[in-house]
């Protein structure tokens, strides 16, 4: 029986990652760009110690942190360069062996949860490919940099794995000290990949309130549990409060967001129900990757549907919450699905929706799902050949839609193309339809696939007003040689109106860098460009340097560098090394009367 079970595990994910191979073709996409793309100390030609400490700290967003997620990109740079087959080819192994993994999980959970050994052996093969071939996995295996979360799921199965290892060995009489270090060890792998692993706790108290109910042979051992996990939940809970969100909460919008802390609460509560649906129906056109035309709840009732989703919410974990006797795997299933979903869906500043985020929450989903459907076919009494026909169904219907969604993501221009066709008031789908037709086209000139660039965007903008679009338009008709004053005046009179967020205020960046790389833009262009954001938002001091820069040595008018120069002076902190050496570099350019001024102004902030 044992061996026959590892050898269907094992089939059971080669087939479920075999699903995924159509999508294997796809390009780059979004967050790979910065990431993996453009990461200089990821691409690795040679190993060796220095340049693989270089790469696995890299992740700049994080300062350093998923070290071993970045490394893992290195090591694929090192063997296939920047090929994304190389990288999705990684992916669908660690989904793989995830798969792999959850079956054993899953088996060991159900026979805790007293489920007889042959159905615990059936029902766990089948969970575990319900989730590895979910449509929603999609873009957690194809969307390359997801592997952060992919490989942060991984470890945390094989944490929990290892814990219920643990406890059923205690459960039994026997020691568990093997199998709680194994459970330690993977938790810190895990959050090497990815810092939501710190959730691994809550999961853990999630199998104790439903499967294992804080039981030990020894009543002192089962005294302890309870005491450690009431002492951490109170740690946890001030934590949360006096620590989380003050550090995290505003009651304005975010720095580069529209929404605030309150309405992003709010609004999480209509994409966790938005995601269940997505779960239970899995629609291809319901799954767009973009969600940046995601309405903003303003109020309980600002849409409607946000009271009535929170209702939901409230209603599935009171309904879990007291059936966590009777029915402990579906208790189990809807507390893990909303534990993991704690950190994304609280007032950290993160973008409203990601399809990745439900990678690890699907765990709880398809389990809560299998426990239903496991009662309702014994109160029926449906005989098991009935039952096992029905789920061979349900696993073949979703795996069509499966294969469906990753043959879109198997060519970039299909991906592009299908994204705006579900998503047409995505700001990013037609962003990044334009870009894929000027990458077709080598961004030359010459190239029919520009002309298709630039109406892609101009298309983009009868759906979405969109300052982004028309920075694009500009910059594709500036390779073209057909931009015009009136393109210019169109995109700075939106760029004056258009909220402010993070990626209308990084416009600047891109201008600058396609400036840079001899694109011929129009140098009054982007320097007013520059005049209207910075106007309308703050930059840091290096910011303001880099500003300053640029139009001290890039432009014909060196003079306006001066205004970023003062605001880099005015943010930055005593003796700032970044502001010594530009003084120092202002000093031999011949600008000593720039100098004094400046460091006139740094006397006064003093």
């Amino acid at each position: 029986m044992r061996y026959r079970f590892h050898l269907a595990a094992l089939v059971c994910a080669l087939l479920a990652a075999s699903i995924f191979v159509p999508g294997l073709r796809g390009g780059f996409i979004f967050d790979d760009r910065p990431n993996i793309q453009e990461n200089g100390a990821l691409h690795l030609t040679q190993l060796g110690v220095g340049n693989m400490l270089a790469a696995a700290y890299s992740y700049q967003p994080g300062k350093g942190t998923r070290a071993l997620s970045m490394l893992s990109f290195a090591l694929d740079h090192w063997r296939g360069g920047l090929d994304p087959k190389v990288f999705k080819t990684t992916n669908l192994v660690i989904h793989a062996v995830t798969t792999f993994a959850l079956a054993f999980l899953f088996r060991r959970l159900l026979m805790l949860a007293q489920w007889p050994a042959r159905r615990a052996m059936w029902t766990a093969l089948a969970l575990s490919g319900l989730w590895a071939i979910h449509p929603l996995q999609v873009s957690s295996v194809l969307y390359v940099v997801q592997r952060m979360q992919t490989l942060g799921t991984l470890f945390v199965v094989l944490a929990l794995w290892a814990y219920l290892s643990a406890r059923e060995a205690q459960i039994d009489g026997r020691q568990g000290r093997r199998y709680l270090a194994l459970t330690g060890l993977f938790g810190v792998l895990a959050f090497a990949a990815k810092e939501d692993a710190v959730l691994l706790p809550a999961y853990a108290l999630v199998l104790e309130l439903t499967i294992l109910r804080f039981r030990a042979a020894k009543p002192a051992l089962s005294r302890t549990w309870r005491q450690g996990y009431l002492l951490a939940t109170v740690a946890g809970i001030a934590l949360y409060l006096f620590v989380v969100l003050p550090h995290y909460w505003s009651w304005g919008d975010y720095p580069g967001r529209t929404f605030s802390s309150a309405e992003r609460l709010l609004t999480q509560g209509r994409v966790l129900v938005m995601h269940i649906g997505q779960i239970l129906l899995p629609r291809p056109e319901s799954m767009t990757f973009f969600y940046d035309d995601l309405q903003v709840s303003r109020g309980l009732l600002d849409p409607p549907s946000t009271l009535l989703a929170l209702a939901m919410i409230a209603g599935l974990l009171v309904l879990a919450w007291r059936w966590r006797g009777q029915r402990p795997v579906f208790a189990c299933g809807v507390l893990l699905f909303f534990a993991g979903h704690a950190l994304t869906g609280n007032v950290l500043n993160l973008e409203l929706a990601f399809e990745h985020r439900n990678h690890l929450p699907l765990i709880g989903a398809v389990l809560a799902i299998g426990d239903l459907f496991a009662a309702l076919t014994q109160r029926w009494d449906v005989r098991s050949a009935w039952v096992a026909g029905i789920a061979t169904l349900a696993l073949l219907a979703t795996s069509v839609v499966t294969v469906t969604r990753a043959h879109a993501w198997g060519d970039p221009l299909r991906f592009a193309l299908y994204s705006v066709a579900i998503a047409p008031n995505s700001e990013r789908a037609w962003l990044a339809l334009g870009e894929t037709y000027a990458g077709l086209g080598g961004q030359r000139a010459e190239s029919p696939y520009m002309q298709k660039a630039i109406d892609a965007c101009q298309a983009g903008m009868k759906h979405i007003d969109s300052p982004l679009l028309l920075s694009n338009i500009v910059t594709y008709k500036s390779i073209q040689g057909s931009v015009t004053p009136a393109d210019w005046r169109r995109f700075h009179q939106r760029l004056k109106t258009a909220p402010m967020t993070l990626q209308n205020r990084n416009v600047v960046w891109g201008l600058i860098r396609n400036a840079q790389r001899g694109i011929p833009m129009d140098e009054r262009g982007v320097l007013d460009t520059l005049e209207i954001v910075s106007g309308r938002t703050a930059f840091s001091t290096q910011e303001n340097l880099q500003l300053a820069s640029y139009a001290f040595s890039d432009t014909h008018s060196p003079d306006e560098a001066l205004p970023y120069l003062e605001r880099a002076v005015q943010h930055a902190g005593p003796d700032d090394p970044l502001v010594a050496e530009t003084l120092s570099q202002l000093e031999s350019a011949g600008h000593g009367d720039w100098v004094q001024r400046l460091r006139t102004m740094m006397r006064k902030e003093d």
